[in-house]
């Protein structure tokens, strides 16, 4: 696949790959999680076992998986040196988040509160510059180690971008055009995903460095989700064997859907993995799942096998390398 030339290296936790060593990815997951405030609130979100954890990346290794996107930002769980050694360990290559995540993932007293936007922007640079934190929790991070994130993780919940949210979107959007690291956005169940990209393009990034996730939790969501598509972001999609919100079956029409339209070229798969969706830990699905179980759906519905490279590989290739035309 010959790459756009404004597009250059994708980082690791184990070092820079070009975009197209990505191989298989799956674009959202979550591998380890510290105990903490987000674990009090649901207890699946404490993935803590490094050995588990090890375990279910060499399941995804034997079914041909070679690049997780782990989504958890500094300070709010993220386990940067166990990603590092979970990845030298099984091959598997880990892409890392700098950024911040929902407030419900931080203390009360944690600095993500009240850290002005360019303190902020400076400390996700030097994440993506020069090596993540091991810490950060507790107080402001002071321990790095070499490995570097690769993208830049933002969220909003249902009060959208205004509020507290906008210093740290700020921060973000900073960051990424000072890098031209790739931005992925949590949405709370699609919910203000065209006021994010707003605001990120007011801000003067590029659509196609913005990756907006979870717009697949709700089926009523699809036009939406192909207004959404129209700006030219990517789409991370990841409802996938969550059949609390809806069925395998109707997510492959939605991505069907999104084919037909034209928009082949911006999807994104994952599981958004949870302690109780991880087979290691006792879960019921396993990173195992997209390639045993729904791919070949979405082949049996008409997809095609180039259709799924493209979702699995090639737009992954892109999405997730930096834009260098980008950088201000």
């Amino acid at each position: 696949m010959s790459m756009a030339d404004n597009r250059t290296l994708i980082d690791t936790v184990t070092g820079p790959i070009t975009p197209e060593a990505i191989g298989f990815c799956h674009s959202h997951e979550h591998l380890f999680l510290k105990k903490g405030p987000a674990a009090e609130f649901d207890p699946s979100l404490q993935i803590d076992d490094f050995n588990k954890t090890v375990q279910e990346l060499n399941l995804f290794k034997s079914v041909g998986g070679d690049t997780i996107v782990d989504a958890q930002p500094i300070g709010s769980g993220r386990h940067s040196q166990w990603l590092m050694a979970a990845s030298q360990q099984t091959g598997v290559q880990i892409v890392a988040s700098t950024g911040f995540h929902k407030l419900i993932f931080y203390s009360e007293n944690h600095w993500i509160h009240t850290m002005d936007a360019d303190k902020l922007s400076e400390l996700f640079i030097d994440e993506l510059q020069n090596g993540m934190y091991t810490d950060g929790e507790e107080a402001w991070p002071a321990e790095q180690i070499p490995a570097k994130a690769g993208i830049i993780k933002t969220a909003s919940d249902f009060e959208g971008v205004g509020g507290p949210a906008y210093r740290l979107f700020r921060a973000a959007s900073q960051a990424a055009l000072a890098t031209g690291a790739p931005i992925m956005s949590h949405t709370e169940m699609g919910r203000a995903a065209l006021d994010q990209i707003k605001l990120f393009t007011d801000f003067g990034l590029s659509p196609s460095q913005l990756i907006i996730c979870h717009l697949d939790r709700k089926m009523d969501n699809a036009d939406y989700m192909l207004h959404v598509a129209s700006t030219g972001v990517y789409l991370e999609l990841d409802t996938i064997g969550r059949y609390k919100y809806h069925s395998d079956e109707e997510e492959a029409e939605l991505i069907i859907k999104l084919i037909k339209a034209g928009y082949e070229n911006k999807i994104l798969l994952g599981l958004d993995t949870t302690r109780k969706r991880l087979k290691s830990y006792g879960g019921e699905l396993g990173l195992d799942y997209l390639v045993e179980t729904f791919l070949p759906r979405l082949e049996s519905r008409g997809v095609s096998k180039a259709l799924i490279k493209k979702m699995m590989h090639d737009n992954p290739a892109i999405a997730f390398s930096k834009n260098i035309l980008a950088v201000k």
